[in-house]
């Protein structure tokens, strides 16, 4: 057991056995790295266990607190999930995050996309004129599910590139990764069911789950270790899971991947279960290391894995074409794609394939993943540089977030309304929960090329974390990297 798992324990027993009763304050992680010995990293991912455990709770500017906890919970050493399956309410905060980042003026650390600048676009749409010349108004169907033949060629093509054989037949085009992911849990759980997601998760699922009135169980995900597979274990013997929707690879918000052997684990208890697995990978491209990183798909051997990607995160966003490899359920997932939205944009998909085949797609990833790399070293070093001593932020193998974890006493709400003040879009921790947890962190975004505007918001941001009065803690330092 690691040490922060440890000194979570510890707590844990104390809180179960009454020593910390409901309401009571914890030591500060000041207090904690001096009474325990350790680092505050360790603090820090014990505090964040034992939230996601529901153990604690966060108060604005005052620490935190354990939480009431039920008297079935007590006798139990259960705690990963303390909560029965709640619905879905968080769209209107989302809703408010979202609106900031439609303003050129606003430094978009709190944006889910991309920068604009680092897509071939000029070359996309050169294949888009290419296939537009030569399509007749009777290929225009070829575009109907389950999609373009020769995109979906190229798709199982770049599955058997990463060691994967998944036949043509699987993979139905949809428009963007959202819908192939909203389409299978749709698919998969009827209004009222229960399914499990992650903790934090995507703030996207968290809506699409709202808008399916669908029921959740939470897992927490470490930002090191990534999802807690004995919770999920808990998770289906005492649910009736209907299915689960998890990224294991470059995970949104905290960008921890699941190595080989747990994802091989995971796969095999669903398979167990005979629950399926949503898996949204639309970072896959974007790893950081010379090796694609297989996601849990590689390792399904009875087609209850749903692989859904999309090229709006790695090649084009504005076509907004994505795809699910969705193995037994292939069939089921095509007929729900003619009873919604019909048939993705037909020039596009022609277009992606054209470029994918003749574009240069190789090269440009490789450029792309080493600028990715270099923006997550500047905006980590901007952040050692700028903010409190305590304060963690993670370091991943790709994608393009940090997940940032914030002194005690710095509230992310506020501290996203007075970034906001100053021109900075962030994405408070709130967003990415059913319960709205994760008050003390924020997700900020490396994918835009490295510039004196984004050094001198991260320096903003810093300052407001030092501003005791607008949201919080004092104390200037190195931060430590998760």
């Amino acid at each position: 057991m690691k040490r922060y798992e440890q000194l979570a324990d510890q707590l844990s027993e104390l809180i179960k056995r009454g020593g910390l009763p409901p309401g009571a304050r914890i030591p500060s992680v000041r207090a904690a790295c001096k009474a325990w010995g350790v680092s505050p990293a360790t603090v820090f991912r014990a505090y964040y266990l034992l939230e996601n455990q529901g153990m604690i709770k966060p108060r604005p500017r005052s620490g935190y607190f354990v939480s009431p906890i039920p008297e079935e919970l007590r006798q139990n050493p259960w705690t990963s999930m303390s909560h029965d399956p709640k619905t879905v309410n968080i769209s209107d905060l989302v809703f408010e995050v979202l609106k900031t980042i439609r303003c050129a003026e606003t430094v978009p650390l709190g944006s889910p996309f991309l920068s604009p600048t680092l897509f071939p676009m000029a070359r996309v749409g050169k294949s888009c004129a290419t296939v537009n010349r030569s399509t007749h108004l009777a290929g225009m169907v070829e575009g109907l599910p389950p999609g373009h033949e020769g995109l979906r060629q190229q798709i199982s093509f770049r599955y058997l590139m990463a060691g994967m054989t998944v036949p043509v037949d699987e993979i139905i085009i949809t428009s963007g990764a959202l819908e192939a992911l909203t389409l299978s849990a749709q698919l998969l759980a009827a209004p009222g069911d229960v399914i499990v997601i992650e903790k934090p998760t995507f703030y996207a699922a968290l809506q699409a789950i709202e808008r399916l009135r669908l029921n959740v169980v939470e897992i927490p995900v470490d930002p090191v270790e990534g999802h807690d597979l004995d919770a999920l274990a808990r998770a289906l013997q005492q649910y009736p899971v209907r299915a689960c929707w998890f990224m294991t690879s470059f995970h949104n918000p905290t960008g921890v991947t699941l190595g080989d052997s747990r994802k091989q684990a995971l796969v095999d208890l669903l398979a167990r279960h005979d629950v399926p697995l949503i898996e949204d990978d639309v970072y896959n491209e974007l790893h950081f290391g010379p090796d694609p990183v297989r996601p849990a798909k590689f390792f399904d051997r009875k087609g209850l894995v749903i692989h859904c990607g999309s090229f709006a995160k790695c090649l084009a966003p504005g076509y907004r074409i994505g795809w699910a490899a969705a193995g037994r359920f292939a069939g089921g997932l095509e007929r729900a794609k003619w009873m919604t939205t019909l048939s993705a944009s037909m020039p596009a998909q022609r277009a992606i394939a054209d470029y994918l085949e003749h574009g240069g797609y190789e090269r440009f990833l490789h450029k792309l993943r080493r600028e990715l790399a270099h923006q997550q070293s500047q905006m980590l070093d901007a952040i050692t540089r700028y903010f409190p001593a305590n304060t963690m932020a993670t370091k991943s193998d790709g994608g393009y977030f940090t997940w940032v974890a914030l002194p005690d006493h710095v509230d992310s709400i506020q501290f996203f309304q007075a970034a906001l003040n100053s021109g900075i879009s962030i994405a408070p921790g709130s967003i990415f929960s059913a319960d709205g947890a994760f008050r003390h962190r924020v997700r900020l975004n490396f994918g835009h090329p490295w510039s004196a505007r984004l050094d001198k918001a991260v320096a903003t941001l810093g300052a407001l974390c030092v501003d005791e009065s607008r949201c919080g803690a004092k104390l200037a330092g190195p931060v430590r990297l998760a």
